[in-house]
């Protein structure tokens, strides 16, 4: 028998106004979208400087204290981008109730995860600042048991993981994405379905932040 899981109209979320993000917790969403514009000043910095930017930095933050990017590129912008961190990292904090947020603002010259898959966890934000967001697919349609060992070996196209007319769905830079995970509560065998993009070469690298909670302070 295949593992499908029925849709809902609630699978997906966008909204303009980021107080829409608490529909995450609705049981049927997967993803909750918040559409924001582009920082033009950390546009310009990521574009200056991306070159030098190396492998990107992690660690953890407290909520109201920027993260240390002493490690990237000084220049125009770099506050913005710390600044802007802080305020995600301080949105999750006050979604989930946790103390910390563990943070990888991760620099990539190719797809990390190219495969459809879903995250073991429980809810994860993503923030592509450059190049193409992060991929996904309404669950109404996907046969699960094809995703990873399923597959097997054979692209996400032709796995049987999903008909060929289903429609992938991507973010766009700046937007704000929370993934619901299989590990969140009640979301066994479920999780957005989803995978890095490929990168055109004119927008290498990627830049994304990816921010998860810490409940316990280290």
């Amino acid at each position: 028998m295949k593992d499908r899981i029925s849709g809902t109209a609630r699978h997906t979320i966008r909204s303009s106004h980021p107080a829409e993000l608490t529909g995450i917790f609705d049981p049927g969403t997967q993803i909750a979208l918040w559409e924001r514009p582009e920082d033009p000043a950390i546009v310009r910095y990521l574009n200056t400087h991306h070159r030098p930017l190396g492998c990107g930095v992690r660690g953890l933050m407290n909520p109201g204290c920027p993260p240390n990017l002493d490690d990237l590129p000084a220049g125009d912008g770099r506050n913005a981008l710390a600044a802007d961190m802080a305020a995600l990292a301080e949105l999750l904090t006050d979604l989930l109730g946790c103390p910390q947020v563990g943070f990888r603002l991760e620099v990539i010259d190719r797809a990390m995860c190219p495969r459809f898959h879903v995250d073991r966890v429980g809810i994860r934000l993503l923030c592509t600042y450059r190049g193409p967001g992060t991929e996904w697919i309404d669950d109404g349609e996907a046969d699960r048991s094809r995703l990873g060992a399923g597959a097997p070996g054979l692209p996400d196209g032709s796995s049987g993981l999903m008909p060929p007319s289903t429609p992938i769905e991507a973010a766009t830079a700046f937007q704000v994405a929370l993934l619901k995970g299989s590990l969140w509560q009640g979301n066994t065998r479920r999780g957005v379905i989803h995978r890095s993009p490929a990168v055109p070469e004119a927008t290498l690298p990627r830049v994304v932040l990816a921010l998860d909670a810490i409940w316990e302070e280290r």
